[in-house]
């Protein structure tokens, strides 16, 4: 039976190897090992930078990072999804699904939350259609960055 549940201290190891795997499947990327679990460890150790929720059946089979976002228009946090990973033997089976309704249950029971946000690379129409599957929408909102090079 698989169960959801915010990360611990001893989850950031399994959780960095996800990250890594994630890029590498997504963007074709290598992340530095050290940075990604000095990464890992400073969300750990600081709990105003997010949280991680993890998906375990006798092993994590899925994590996901949470950031909070100030909207002074809600007087609210949105929650931001990222750095979402599930383990290929565990995809398409509802994994996802739990670890979303356990974010909703946590932004429904708290006033100090607003919503559910994330972004999603506009070619990767899987996750897309996993989003639209558990009720979320696209918004009218275009996604702009700056990387520090």
């Amino acid at each position: 039976m698989i169960t959801i549940r915010e990360s611990v201290f001893n989850d950031t190891s399994v959780i960095a190897d996800f990250q890594q795997k994630m890029a590498f499947e997504t963007e074709d990327i290598y992340l530095d090992n050290n940075k990604v679990r000095a990464g890992v460890n400073a969300v750990m150790e600081d709990k105003s930078k997010g949280f991680y929720i993890v998906a375990e059946e006798g092993e994590i089979v899925a994590s996901m990072l949470l950031t909070p976002e100030w909207s002074d228009w809600r007087n609210g946090y949105f929650l931001w999804i990222q750095s979402l990973y599930v383990i290929p033997d565990y995809r398409k089976k509802g994994v996802f699904r739990m670890m979303y309704d356990f974010v909703k249950n946590k932004v429904n029971s708290s006033e100090a939350y607003v919503g559910i946000k994330l972004y999603v690379d506009q070619h990767n129409e899987v996750a897309q259609k996993a989003y639209e599957k558990v009720g979320m929408e696209s918004s009218h909102y275009r996604m702009f960055e700056w990387n520090k090079k």
